[in-house]
């Protein structure tokens, strides 16, 4: 079982020729809504990828929730330990330029709400893979991260979006996954010596005796483990939309440290999951089928 503890968001998506800069207006090409959220489009990932999934979250009692849990109902995601509150339904209004660049603003709302007692209902035992993100309160995080190491479960934490005060508690997840500025954020903040990024991962994987996976965008995927480096390269394609690229990677890459694949398979299974991702507009409209990131590898 992947107990994914995290955001539920309804995406805003306006198309623009260019991101704008401060104070700039441009004008949009193209709108639309999806289901999105860092938590629920890593839950919807991992239940792509084949595994049973369990989503911890809330959302509000508005308009927006039904569309926001309609394709995790869809996928065959356990929604049980998703509550209403009263707060509004998380937000995320994102803006896609023609290279597939894309900028986004957050209003929590709802996810704000997921507190450490919301745990009770993740119940994480031997043999699962609890998956978190940092659109929750950081407290729920950690707890969530002691909850899974007293229940003997295996843990991925995304890093994002950054906080300089996850570093206190990185080190307790079994997989850190950061995107290449967030781990150089990391890295500051932790003091890791090395000339170049790969020696400073070796240097966290000593430092805390877990693993850390880099994800680099087309040139693939970076880990370390206090044993090994790996790298892992992504397909060779023309992206249309990057918007959760990164959260198809952690879904697809908890499912397979939850089947058993080995550290490198569940890399590639993973990098070539968020390749394709990159290949329709949106993020879990994007997020394709075990069926598709089969064919790819093939």
């Amino acid at each position: 079982m992947i107990v994914v503890v995290g955001s539920i968001n309804l995406d805003m998506i306006t198309t623009v020729g260019r991101l704008p800069g401060p104070g700039e207006t441009v004008r949009g090409t193209g709108f639309a809504t999806a289901p999105g959220g860092k938590g629920a489009n890593q839950a919807l990932a991992a239940a792509r990828a084949g595994a049973a999934v369990r989503m911890i979250g809330a959302v509000g009692k508005d308009s927006f929730a039904a569309e926001a849990l309609a394709l995790l109902r869809q996928g065959g995601v356990n929604l049980s330990g998703v509550r209403e509150a009263q707060s509004a339904t998380g937000t995320a209004a994102i803006l896609v330029d023609e290279a597939g660049e894309n900028m986004i603003a957050l209003a929590p709302g709802a996810n704000d709400s997921v507190l450490p007692g919301d745990l009770s209902r993740a119940a994480p035992k031997k043999g699962d893979v609890v998956l978190l993100q940092q659109e929750i309160p950081l407290a729920t995080v950690q707890a969530a991260l002691d909850a899974a190491a007293a229940a003997g479960a295996m843990t991925v934490l995304n890093t994002a979006p950054f906080f300089a005060e996850t570093a206190g508690h990185l080190g307790k997840a079994d997989f850190a996954v950061a995107n290449e500025t967030e781990f150089d954020l990391y890295c500051e903040a932790l003091a890791l010596a090395g000339d170049d990024r790969a020696a400073r991962m070796r240097a966290y994987a000593r430092k805390t005796g877990r693993a850390i996976v880099v994800t680099l965008g087309g040139d693939g995927v970076l880990a370390a483990t206090p044993d090994e480096m790996l790298s892992v390269p992504a397909l060779k394609i023309v992206p249309v939309d990057t918007v959760g690229a990164g959260d198809t990677f952690c879904g697809y890459f908890a499912a397979g440290l939850g089947a058993g694949l080995p550290l490198r398979e569940a890399l590639e299974r993973a990098a070539a999951a968020a390749s394709l991702a990159c290949l329709k507009p949106g993020a879990q409209p994007a997020i394709p089928l075990a069926t598709e990131v089969a064919a790819a590898l093939k």
